[in-house]
């Protein structure tokens, strides 16, 4: 490869990605990064689904990155990870090891694939809000006040993304973005997928395994420690519904299929994400997750190897 090659495993939550990443990782000598917007949380272990010890394999620890940097309720964005994720890549290039992305933060690892500049521009709340009133017709009337090179891009079918568009516009009217030379790499991109039912039943199996090993202590233990409930909510998902459990909200049973039924829609989500990336023109190598770890890893050895020779 002319330039350094980066391995990039992606997919929905409870596909397998991290078992998979240190496997290869192990058998190339490689360092995984993470990207994943929760597990950057300090004591945010059970609850993002850390799974620290699959790091381990054949009696060492596989090296990670961007994992445990933060306090829970620290900002963190786009543009952080980029910038995190570079100096991670650079040291690991830099050891003579191979970078391997790993995780289901769609939006994070689409920075980093197509390089995005627009990411720097910060948020608007106050233009935000005035935008939410407009229709997806007017907003697309809008658009056309703006640079095209700063628009061309845009999903026209989103308002949501309409409205980021505009306020990157704007933005950039009246400033300009620092121009970073970031280091070059190849990427080879393998994404896991699995059948509907079989990604349910590993989010219950999954689910239940981290209730029974202290997901909701976790959050009381947070609490306790100082972080605000409203931030744990805003984190979504278990931090949410286990706070309005711990309210009184709702009981046991009610909490599960609540969790049960927002962690398979955020599974399905994760997936029109990845869909979108293959749309914007990243090429994912889809690999079936029911095959298991071990085969899979054979397969990804056997295309990377190809390309690094």
């Amino acid at each position: 490869m002319d330039e350094n090659p980066l391995i990039v495993i992606l997919g929905a939550t409870a596909s397998g990605k991290t078992k998979l990443a240190v496997q290869v990782a192990d058998a190339l000598n490689g360092e995984i990064i993470s990207a994943d917007s929760r597990q950057i949380f300090k004591r945010m272990d059970i609850g993002t689904g850390k799974d620290l010890s699959e790091y381990f394999i054949n009696g060492k620890k596989v090296p990670y990155h961007l994992i445990d940097i933060l306090e829970p309720g620290e900002r963190y964005h786009v543009d952080a990870f980029k910038k995190d994720f570079y100096q991670a890549f650079e040291e690991i290039t830099a050891a003579k090891k191979i970078p391997i992305l790993c995780g289901g933060t769609g939006m994070y690892i689409h920075s980093i694939l197509q390089n995005q500049p627009f990411t720097a521009v910060p948020k608007d709340l106050t233009l935000r809000d005035k935008l939410e009133d407009y229709s997806k017709e007017d907003l697309v009337l809008k658009l056309e006040n703006y640079d095209d090179a700063h628009i061309s891009h845009v999903d026209k079918s989103s308002k949501k993304r309409l409205i980021r568009a505009i306020e990157i516009g704007e933005y950039l009217k009246h400033n300009t973005l620092e121009q970073i030379d970031y280091p070059k790499f190849k990427p080879l991109v393998f994404g896991l997928k699995n059948e509907v039912e079989i990604t349910r039943t590993n989010i219950l199996k999954r689910l239940d395994i981290r209730l029974q090993n202290g997901m909701i202590d976790e959050v009381e233990e947070l609490i306790k420690s100082g972080v605000s409930k409203d931030i744990l909510i805003f984190y979504g998902l278990e931090y949410k519904f286990i706070v309005m459990y711990l309210n009184g909200e709702l009981n046991l049973d009610e909490l599960k299929l609540k969790l049960e039924i927002a962690i398979c829609q955020f599974a399905k989500r994760q997936n029109t994400f990845f869909r979108k990336m293959e749309k914007d023109g990243i090429p994912i190598i889809w690999l079936d997750a029911k095959l298991g770890s071990n085969h899979l890893k054979q397969s990804i050895l056997e295309m990377v190897l190809k390309k690094i020779k």
